[in-house]
């Protein structure tokens, strides 16, 4: 689960830094059937993300949480993700994480909400499935428009970190 988390937020990073080419009415692209623009989607990415985390960890990431409460800058969500990222090591570094842990409750929730009680292993998932599923949303976004895609699969990820490499002959 660690190295799924990690290739997430590798996938988010290296499309916030392919996003950062685009020009702001690009940013401000999207189609039927998606979130919304590219940029809120990157900014709904990265929020969600801190919210798995606030709720696995029992804790802020920081304080003031990362809302959508304004128009969130690629800088924004970048800066947050780093949080992110800090998030996911302090999930695992303290050993083996007990995926049917039943979470009571989220720093997140505000008053009047109701509360969810869940056992790890779903915020889990839903961290990973949640990213993929928008990162592919805005792959759509751009190839509808003309626009290059940057390639997120786990297999450019495994060759960077040299899990995955072409085999030399040794006849």
């Amino acid at each position: 689960m660690l190295r799924q988390l990690r290739h997430d937020v590798w996938a988010t990073e290296r499309l916030v830094a392919h996003c950062r080419q685009l020009s702001t009415a690009q940013l401000e692209l999207t189609v039927p059937g998606t979130y919304g623009t590219i940029r809120r989607t990157l900014a709904h990415i990265v929020t969600s993300d801190e919210g798995y985390l606030t709720r696995l960890l029992g804790a802020l990431l920081h304080d003031p949480p990362f809302r959508l409460d304004h128009e969130v800058t690629l800088d924004e969500a970048a800066s947050h993700l780093a949080h992110v990222k800090d998030g996911v090591e302090r999930l695992f570094g303290g050993g083996e994480l007990d995926a049917d842990r039943l979470l009571l409750d989220t720093p997140l929730r505000r008053p009047g909400d109701p509360r969810f009680e869940m056992n790890a292993w779903a915020p889990l998932t839903q961290f990973v499935h949640h990213g993929s599923d928008h990162r592919a949303q805005i792959g759509t976004i751009l190839g509808a428009n003309g626009l290059t895609t940057p390639d997120l699969q786990v297999w450019p990820y495994a060759m960077e970190l040299g899990a995955s490499r072409e085999a030399k002959e040794t006849r």
